[in-house]
């Protein structure tokens, strides 16, 4: 099966067998995937939360405006963004660069002393907008991979981010939750799964320039 095959196979699941659990080896190329995100300068502003607990998945139930798929998945994925990124979050960066590659003080110096100062001039919001545009090219990267998988997934949007928050007490790791992707198995008798795909003609969602 080709990528446009697979891609055709995604759907936003509605309903999981929750009895069907995604294996380690699954969950783990799913963190890697997540990990190799490209984000904005590298900085990498988002972390993944892996949640495999029916008990706690059965709670964020009401706060997900009662999308049963957040309790009958095999695991629930949150994406969260950093709260501030400072001078000390984009120099850990800048240390990480060093440790990976070798790269000279000399040469990064620059570009770190220049993203510090344009973060510095930022306000909270548009830090926050800036990382939650992250957070969205992470869950694209997530999707495209669960489809290869043949790993179900729901992209939500539709959740109460402050009371997830509250709940995966996140304001201790300054994190904010924006995102959520339950992931598993579709149910048999989902008949979303039928359904054909609705989208634009090709010609009308893409323009060619010759």
């Amino acid at each position: 099966m080709d990528i446009v095959e697979h891609l055709k196979w995604r759907y936003a699941v509605k309903k999981f067998d929750a009895e069907k659990l995604l294996s380690i080896e699954k969950v783990e190329l799913l963190k890697k995937a997540f990990n190799l995100t490209a984000t904005s300068y590298g900085l990498q502003p988002v972390t993944l939360l892996v949640i495999h607990n029916k008990e706690l998945q059965t709670s964020l139930v009401p706060f997900s405006f009662g999308q049963q798929q957040v309790a009958q998945a095999s695991h629930v994925l949150v994406i969260c963004i950093q709260n501030h990124i400072d001078g000390d979050y984009i120099s850990k960066y800048f240390s990480q660069v060093r440790k990976v590659r070798g790269t000279s003080q000399t040469i990064l110096n620059p570009f770190k002393e220049a993203l510090i100062a344009d973060f510095s001039q930022k306000d909270t919001h548009e830090i926050k907008q800036w990382a939650t545009n992250q957070a969205y090219l992470a869950m694209g990267k997530l999707l495209t991979v669960c489809a290869l998988e043949k790993i179900d997934s729901c992209p939500m949007e539709g959740f109460d981010s402050p009371a997830y928050d509250r709940i995966l007490d996140l304001q201790k790791r300054d994190l904010t939750s924006v995102l959520v992707m339950p992931i598993g198995y579709r149910a048999k008798d989902d008949i979303f799964s039928e359904f054909k795909k609705v989208r634009k003609d090709l010609d009308e969602s893409v323009i060619d320039f010759p």
